[in-house]
Order: structure tokens, then C-alpha cells, then sequence
């Protein structure tokens, strides 16, 4: 059995939302075990995510990088960072904004450069670039073509409930079997 913890920050839903996908991609892994932490709840659940083979973070991109809750979240680890506490466990990423780029690619390279601080292995999205060629759709996974980790677009005038468009859930669900397939790997 591995433990799989994702740990995010929603302003508004949308990467809540993102986060259930990943779970739920996670969890039709089998012998997995997912824990859906909201950094708000993250010293009630610290036992769990420092039992964790693996953890996921998301954040929604803002102003060109995590949220202020999440980067606040990240100083708070440092006497993890010391302790090497989350050392050689595996790590993964997913953000949202509201524009196609948004500069979204360094949200997910400041939760790489986090997780390589604290002597984590990240785990990219291991997907091609989707809709980049004539044949391509809206529809395809990686429709925003990151390789780092999970992006996601979500229209800023609708609810979680309309947007992310159902791509790029699908492209989290994806994530999150990678990182528990990998997990299962990496534990024995």
C-alpha cells in the first residue's frame, strides 16, 4: 500500500477542483491510499503527508506564481526542510489561472525548485503536447502543453463547476495514476 498526499491552495475553487481530479486519478490506482489536504488543514493532517510516498502540491497561479497562502505554506516547512522530513519522497505538481499561459510554467517550477529544497523526486506529466497541430482538439489531454506538471485554465467568470473544462481534469486524473504508479515503484 502507498500513501499519496495532495496538499493545495484554492482561492476560488477551481484548484480545488483540480486537486479532486488528481485525487481521483490517484485513486484507480490500486493498493493507494489518497489524502486531499487543504494547506489550511496541514499541521492537523502532518502525521498522514509525512507518511506519504509521494506528495502533490497545488496552487493556483497568481501574478505569475504560487498564491500568498501557499507560498506562506512553503516557509512554513522549514523545519521539515532541516530535518530532512520529506527527503527522497516523490513530488508532483498542478496549477491553475485564468489565461491559457498565465505564466503558469513558473508556478510549477517554484513547486520543483520546493520540492528539490526539501530532496524530493519529481515526477512530471510524462504526456506529449495536446492540440498543437491540425488534428489536435481542445479536447486532448495536455492541451496546454506542459511537461512539469499539470495546468489547467479556468474561465475567471464561472464557478468550479464549469471550468476547468474537462480536458484538463482528465490531464490531473493523469497526474495523479502517474505519481501512484510511481509510488508503487518507488516504495519497494
Amino acid at each position: 500500500m502507498s500513501s499519496i498526499a495532495i496538499l493545495y491552495h484554492s482561492g476560488y475553487g477551481h484548484t480545488a477542483a483540480v486537486a479532486k481530479a488528481v485525487a481521483e486519478g490517484a485513486a484507480q490506482v490500486a493498493d493507494t491510499q489518497v489524502h486531499l489536504i487543504p494547506i489550511e488543514e496541514f499541521e492537523a493532517h502532518q502525521p498522514q503527508i509525512d507518511a506519504a510516498q509521494a506528495i502533490i502540491f497545488g496552487s493556483p497561479t497568481y501574478m505569475g506564481a504560487v498564491s500568498g497562502p501557499f507560498k506562506t505554506f512553503m516557509d512554513a516547512t522549514a523545519k521539515i526542510w532541516y530535518g530532512r522530513g520529506w527527503q527522497d519522497k516523490l513530488a508532483a505538481g498542478f496549477t491553475v489561472s485564468a489565461s491559457q499561459s498565465g505564466d503558469k510554467l513558473a508556478t510549477l517550477q517554484q513547486l520543483s525548485v520546493f520540492a528539490a529544497q526539501h530532496g524530493m523526486v519529481w515526477v512530471s506529466l510524462g504526456l506529449l503536447p495536446g492540440n498543437n497541430n491540425s488534428k489536435g482538439s481542445v479536447n486532448d489531454l495536455n492541451r496546454l502543453g506542459s511537461f512539469l506538471g499539470a495546468m489547467a485554465q479556468a474561465n475567471a467568470d464561472e464557478g468550479a463547476e464549469a471550468t476547468p473544462p474537462q480536458s484538463d481534469r482528465d490531464t490531473a486524473a493523469h497526474l495523479g495514476r502517474r505519481v501512484a504508479e510511481a509510488a508503487l515503484r518507488w516504495k519497494q
